[in-house]
């Protein structure tokens, strides 16, 4: 990376994504495997990385997977991606998960917040370029996150 850091906007590296589910996606219960849906989100949160860094990346942390309501064989689900906060070397990516009705109304089913780092050549943690939140959203993603990556930094000064 050149000696000036590189900025980017959050709409650079926005990502959408959508699946309908199969029976191989089903639980026990006829519901989406929660598995099923964590490997998808892990995946979109890796492009929405990815794209933004220009690099690999590796994840890191699962700040948050919240499951609201359940999704069933034959729906769609509908997914986006996108960056909220970045510090030197990693990036923190919220996926929202929605079933899609055929009307095109779309139900909230689960929240989830990722921690990504950039690898270099080497697979080592490398910059990425810093974030430019310009709308009200983005800057309230911003503060939100760095009030999450507080919290994470004090569990895990706990921890050890």
């Amino acid at each position: 990376m050149s000696e000036q850091r590189r900025m980017k906007h959050p709409a650079d590296s926005y990502t959408e994504q959508v699946h309908i589910i199969t029976q191989s996606d089903i639980n026990g219960f006829d519901r989406l495997f929660g598995g099923a849906l964590m490997s998808w989100i892990d995946i979109l949160a890796a492009v929405v990385a990815r794209r933004h860094s220009e690099r690999n990346v590796t994840t890191v942390f699962v700040d948050t997977l919240e499951f609201r309501a359940p999704a069933r064989v034959n729906d769609t689900i509908y997914m986006t991606g996108k960056l909220t906060h970045v510090g030197k070397t990693s990036m923190e990516v919220c996926v929202r998960t929605f079933v899609e009705e055929l009307s095109g109304e779309r139900k909230l089913i689960n929240v989830a917040y990722l921690i990504l780092v950039a690898l270099d050549e080497n697979e080592a943690p490398t910059e990425v370029p810093a974030l430019i939140p310009v709308t009200e959203t983005e800057l309230e993603d911003w503060k939100a996150g760095e009030r999450r990556r507080a919290l994470r930094k004090t569990r895990q000064s706990e921890k050890f």
